[in-house]
Parts: structure tokens; sequence; C-alpha cells
């Protein structure tokens, strides 16, 4: 799950992170009332969307006055912003977040993930903050290091050195990212985060580290030990599908393609994806049903896929294992006599009660095209997109 930039700031804040002051506002007059409140001579007025690129796309404006702080405060909410992480689509700006200027003399990079090969926190530092981390990593990826932590020490003195020798800082500098680390490290475990990006962290003109931008993403599986980050979360940023989805307790991402695909699965879910653009076409989600899905389970999915418009064919892909063949073909034999079939449909079933579930298909009087393996499902439902 992700968040707002202040509502990570609030959280870090928490932590004793070093942060600006600032203000949510959902209107141009909360905006001036936050602008008057922060009484600061330079005010930044950022759009609140869960993307980056923000700046690039005219979302975050520097102003010297509250006339412009209203100025730029009705010209962002309700707009919408386009940047490289929205899709062409973009996002609309519903909430704005009124900052106090700060004196930057260095831009930093720094962030705390989940490091798959260490299987631990791991810090990622670099001296070019303010930029795309991927395009640092593509054009100049020596700029870039990687501290993981030790679980059981934690944050230790040798850790502070060679991220600060990595991020050039000394003295006093130093001093302060040591704490800094300790109190990100401390924030990231306990709210058991998946992500966290400061970036930029800035050298401030009187010598100060402070976070200056922050992006947090929350372990979705963990969300249940902290009833006030899932208070946090903002349904207007997110796909109407995925929600619906979350409801049922399925696994789907909306993604950009013409075929709808429903299997049981990460692995296999991934394998069906890859086998569509194989032939040339784009799978239009991701949706893992899990292994021990209901009929019900299974009916909810396939509305959820039908009710994507840019669905022109739909893919099941079944290996009976712990989900059973039968359960399947009742559940999809039941949505298509709720919500209607308007697309080619094509089912591959595998495995546990693989005739029964054919037989409840076969006997469903239903236009579903039946397919022998993955490599037969595929060209069958690409074909059937194709009108050929």
């Amino acid at each position: 799950m992700n968040i707002h930039e202040y509502q990570a700031k609030a959280v870090l804040r928490e932590f004793g992170v070093p942060v600006p002051r600032g203000h949510a506002a959902f209107s141009a007059t909360d905006a001036v009332k936050a602008a008057q409140d922060l009484g600061s001579p330079v005010v930044v007025v950022k759009a609140q969307i869960h993307a980056g690129g923000r700046g690039k796309a005219g979302g975050v404006k520097v102003v010297r006055s509250i006339d412009d702080v209203r100025k730029e405060a009705e010209r962002l909410i309700g707009a919408v912003l386009v940047t490289k992480q929205t899709g062409p689509k973009g996002k609309q700006v519903n909430r704005l977040y009124i900052e106090e200027g700060s004196g930057i003399e260095r831009e930093l990079y720094l962030a705390a993930l989940v490091d798959r090969t260490s299987a631990r926190v791991a810090f990622v530092v670099s001296t070019e903050g303010g930029m795309d981390i991927e395009e640092v990593a593509h054009k100049t990826p020596d700029k870039i290091d990687t501290i993981s932590i030790d679980p059981v020490t934690g944050i230790c003195p040798h850790h502070v050195r060679r991220i600060a020798q990595a991020l050039r800082l000394t003295g006093d500098l130093q001093k302060q990212l040591s704490g800094l680390l300790s109190s990100l490290y401390r924030a990231f475990t306990e709210k058991d985060m998946s992500m966290l990006e400061i970036n930029p962290l800035i050298v401030t003109k009187d010598s100060k580290l402070l976070c200056l931008d922050a992006k947090i993403g929350f372990d979705d599986n963990a969300l249940f030990r902290h009833p006030d980050i899932m208070a946090l979360r903002d349904l207007t940023e997110e796909d109407d599908k995925e929600i619906e989805a979350s409801k049922h307790d399925l696994n789907y991402v909306a993604l950009d393609g013409t075929i709808g695909c429903m299997v049981n699965g990460a692995g296999l879910a991934m394998a069906t994806m890859d086998i569509i653009k194989l032939y040339g076409e784009e799978p239009a989600n991701f949706l893992d049903v899990g292994g021990g899905a209901t009929a019900e389970k299974v009916a909810a999915a396939f509305k959820i896929i039908t009710s994507d418009p840019k669905v022109k064919g739909i893919l099941v892909n079944i290996f009976g294992g712990i989900m059973k063949c039968d359960v399947i073909a009742e559940g999809v034999v039941a949505a298509v006599k709720d919500v209607g079939l308007r697309v080619p449909l094509v089912v591959r079933l595998e495995g546990t009660n693989v005739e029964r579930g054919k037989e409840i298909i076969a006997k469903s009087n239903l236009n579903v095209t039946s397919a022998d393996d993955l490599d037969d499902a595929a060209q069958k439902i690409v074909k059937a997109v194709r009108g050929r």
C-alpha cells in the first residue's frame, strides 16, 4: 500500500526524522490558510498523487506570496498530472501539500528496501539526489552504493561510516546521518515498510540534513498490524478493479493489454502473460485466484475481468492441485450466466477433477472454447481476439 508524501512525512516525523514543516490542503482556501500558518517567505505547493515525476509535470511549484499560493492551488486542484509513472491517463490531483521552503546546498539520494538477494533491509544511496534513480543507475551505476543491514545488529557505526563516505558527508553531518539512519531503519522495520525513498535528502545552507521528499510503500500482508497506516489509504488513487479484487482477497493488477487472464498461482500467471506476449498480444491484467478459491471467488474474479472495457478476450488457465478444476468451471459458468459473455473465452483446465470440470463447461451450452494445453490456449485466444 502506498501513501501520499505528506502522510509519509507525518509517519517519519513520529520517529524523529527531520522533515520540513507543512500542511495538507484540499482546496485553495485550505492552501492559503496553510501558507499563512507556516509564515515562511518561500512556500512550496506540491500536488499529492501516488506517482513520481510530479515536478517535471508541473505539480511542484515554489512561490513567494500568498496570492501565488492561491493561484497555484486553484490550478492544481482537480487537474490531471501525467508523469512517467502515471501512464497516459494521468492522475487527478485531489489534495496538496503546502510546505515551507528550504535553502538547498546539496541534494542526495537515500532509500531503504528489502533486498531479496541478502534477505535483509538495505540502504541504497547516491550523491545524485533529485534525479530519477533509474537514470542514474543506467548512466552512472558507480554512483550508487548498496549497504545491507544485519537484522541482529541493526544500524552500526560501520554502516554509518560507509554511507557517509558514499554521500561525502563528514564531521557534524556524519553525526546527523547516524541519527537519521537509525530513525529511518526503526521506522522501516516497526511499520513493516516495503520501500522508503528520500529523494532528495538535502544538506541545507546551514548544514542540516533534511528529508525534502518522502515516498513510502507498506507490505500489504502486514497491514493488519497497523490500523493507523490502513487509515491513510486513499482509494481515489487506486484502480476500481483492484479495490474490488482486494475485497475478495484476489491478487489482481490492472495492465494495458486486451486479453484478460484468470489463473491460479503467481508463477503460472506470469507464464500465461508471457505466452500471450509471445504470440503478439498483451495481457489486460495479472490475476491469481489462489489455491483455495471457491466458486463465488472465481465468479467475482471473472466479473472484475469483464468490467474492464479494454478486454477483448479472456483466457482462463487453471492447473488443479489444491484448486479443483470443477470448482473453477462452476465459478466461470455462474459468472457468465450472471454478467453475460460479450468477448471470446478460452478455458484450459488440467489437474484435479479436470474431466468433471470440462464436463460442467460442455453441458453449460455456453460459447466457451476449450484448450488442451497452455500453448494451445494462448494461440486460440490470440486468434479469437484478432478475429481470425
